[in-house]
Parts: C-alpha cells; structure tokens; sequence
C-alpha cells in the first residue's frame, strides 16, 4: 500500500472511534430537549486548495436547539482532514503536506419538511505546523430521512495574511481560502 492510502486508513480508524465514542458518551442526553447531529463526509478540495489536496474527510457534531417550528440553532464542532497530494515537478517529486481543521462554530438550520438549509459560522483552528486559522463557514442543503440526513456543503475556510520578518527578508503566508465540496451523512440522536 502506499503512503496516502495508510494515512487514509489510520485517520478512518480515528474517525471511527470519535464517533463511536460520541455516540455511546451522548446517548444519556437523547432524552433532553434539543438534538444530537452526528455526521461523516468526504470532500472535493477546489480552488487553491485543489491545487495542494487530494480530498478530504471529516466528522461533524452538533448539538441543536428548536428555537421556533422549523428553526434550529446551537453550536458545532468537528474534524477535517485534507490529504497533501503528491505532483512531479521536473523529474522531482513535490509532497504537499495534509491539512487539517477543527471547526468551532454556530449552526443554523431551518426546514421544509423534508428538506432543510443551513449553515455553519465560526472559526477554524488550524492543526498542524505553520497552519493557520481562519473564518469558518458552510453553506448547506439536506434531505432528511428521519434519523439519517443526507448532506451537501461548501466548506470554507478564509485564512488571514500574516508577514514575518527573517533575517531582513519579509515573508508573506496565508491569505486565500481553503474550500471543498462535501458529501455525506448525519445521524440524528
């Protein structure tokens, strides 16, 4: 196997055990008001970010409260991780390191029966080495099933310029926004 399809398989592994986790930790507050979303998709990175990634995957929570008939809102969180792809430059191979997200943001969601819209605000905490942070925000579209949801999103995250300055030399990183189409699925609890 190679090296991408290993860390594809070790971050599913990890993927997994958060949701099992969150499920068996949640399920004593299914009897509250408001409602568990639980959710895994893949993504599409496009844009600046198709340039550096292959795609993408990523688990989401939410927790949210009906706040009128077809309204809910509440916080959410989660995990994203973007796979670093792997380009030949001149006989010379060129390895872009994985990107990776967690998401701390507000939900919002208002339905039409089966059909629902919605989107998520906040900020982005960049994991990882030099990665920065930014401005959080998914737009989405879902059909609800009853406790499985199916969902469609734009994943955005606006990352600040910031300079530094290195022996004399100024430098300039980030400055663009890392986007993806997503797909997936949501459990509700």
């Amino acid at each position: 196997m190679n090296s991408l399809t290993n860390k594809f398989i070790d971050i599913m592994k990890k993927v997994l055990l958060i949701a099992a986790i969150a499920v068996f930790g949640f399920t004593s507050v299914q009897a509250q008001e408001g409602g568990i979303k639980l959710g895994i998709n893949v993504g599409l990175p496009v844009g600046d970010a198709g340039d550096v990634s292959s795609f993408g995957a990523a688990l989401d929570f939410a927790y949210l409260f009906t706040v009128a008939d077809s309204f809910q809102v509440g916080p959410a969180t989660g995990y994203s991780h973007y796979f670093g792809k792997t380009e030949t430059f001149m006989g010379i191979d060129i390895e872009y390191e994985d990107i990776q997200f967690i998401p701390l943001a507000a939900s919002a969601r208002f339905s039409l029966d089966t059909l629902f819209f919605g989107a998520d605000l906040g900020y982005a905490i960049g994991i990882g080495d030099g990665m920065d942070g930014g401005f959080y925000y998914r737009p989405k579209i879902g059909y609800n099933f009853g406790p499985l949801s199916l969902i469609a999103s734009y994943t955005g995250v606006s990352i600040a310029k910031s300079t530094e300055t290195f022996m004399g030399v100024e430098i300039t990183t980030g400055g663009g926004t890392f986007s993806a189409i997503t797909l997936g699925a949501e459990f509700s609890f």
